[in-house]
């Protein structure tokens, strides 16, 4: 019984811990950021904060960890899914998660947000759907691949953060659609 009540409390403490990080991330960047500040937003010592972090880059490192697994559990979920014509179940999944890392991927994906993590996120969707794009279009110019998904990827990129920007008010389902659509007339160039 002791030991549940121990987790509850932790995942709190860290649940909070983000909070506040989240919330830092959009008013500067991590360089900026103290461990002071991320513990008197949650009215916590710094000692407790040591006891899940060696310091801010640290946290901020297991929480983009976390994100990476959850993200790449998606991908894997559609791996068997060989069609890059009907990106619609992807793309929900991928749109359901960001919103529910909402709090997360608008510090990241915002002004003071780490451009490697934006990077690492791009190269997992690219290792999962140039390789399908590739066996449909297999008679396309390779390099035609490589702006293709530059630019789809980039643009995502930007809607996922002009949706988070404004406040979601569109259902995940709505943007997923909205995206599919750019994603399904941009490929006919390579057809």
């Amino acid at each position: 019984m002791e030991e549940k009540k121990i987790d509850r409390r932790v995942r709190k403490t860290k649940r909070q811990l983000r909070l506040a990080l989240t919330e830092l991330l959009q008013e500067k960047p991590i360089k900026d950021i103290t461990v002071r500040e991320i513990a008197d937003r949650v009215d916590i010592n710094r000692g407790t904060f040591y006891l899940h972090y060696r310091d801010v880059y640290d946290m901020l490192e297991k929480i983009e960890k976390e994100l990476f697994a959850e993200f790449n559990e998606i991908m894997q979920s559609h791996k068997e899914e060989t069609d890059p014509t009907k990106p619609l179940p992807i793309l929900n999944d991928i749109f359901q998660f960001f919103i529910d890392n909402a709090d997360m991927a608008i510090a990241l994906l915002g002004p003071n947000g780490d451009h490697a993590f934006v990077n690492q996120l791009q190269d997992i969707v690219k290792e999962h759907c140039v390789h399908n794009l590739m066996l449909v279009y297999r008679h396309s110019n390779p390099k035609h691949f490589e702006y293709f998904y530059a630019f789809i990827v980039n643009g995502c990129i930007g809607l996922f953060q002009t949706w988070l920007e404004t406040g979601m008010k569109e259902s995940p389902e709505e943007m997923s659609s909205l995206a599919e659509q750019f994603i399904l007339r941009g490929i006919q160039v390579l057809a």
